[in-house]
């Protein structure tokens, strides 16, 4: 995870009700996968945890293997700010930029 991937996860799991955040790979999308970003209450029996700076995300056992080497970035332009994956393994986007196949 970059720093500003970082502190934008921190923001979002703080509060009076602290949450966790789980990354998962879906089939969707029209080049077939697109990855998920959900709240979770409590770490599944299989979740991988990284723990980066204070920061805990879950990674979706079944995700894991094609999430391998990714940063996670989180970038912001005039118009919007989102969530990027730089994987490694992906072998082809869509033009939308919205999913991808390994």
């Amino acid at each position: 995870m970059t720093p500003a991937a970082v502190n934008r996860l921190r923001q979002l799991i703080e509060g009076p009700d602290p949450k966790l955040i789980r990354v998962a790979v879906k089939n969707k999308g029209c080049a077939g996968q697109s990855y998920v970003l959900e709240y979770a209450k409590v770490k599944g029996k299989f979740d991988e945890v990284v723990n980066q700076d204070g920061v805990k995300v879950l990674i979706d056992s079944k995700s894991l293997i094609k999430v391998l080497g990714t940063e996670m970035d989180y970038v912001k332009d005039k118009l919007s700010s989102k969530f990027v994956f730089n994987n490694p393994n992906v072998k082809e986007n869509c033009g939308c930029g919205e999913s991808f196949s390994i």
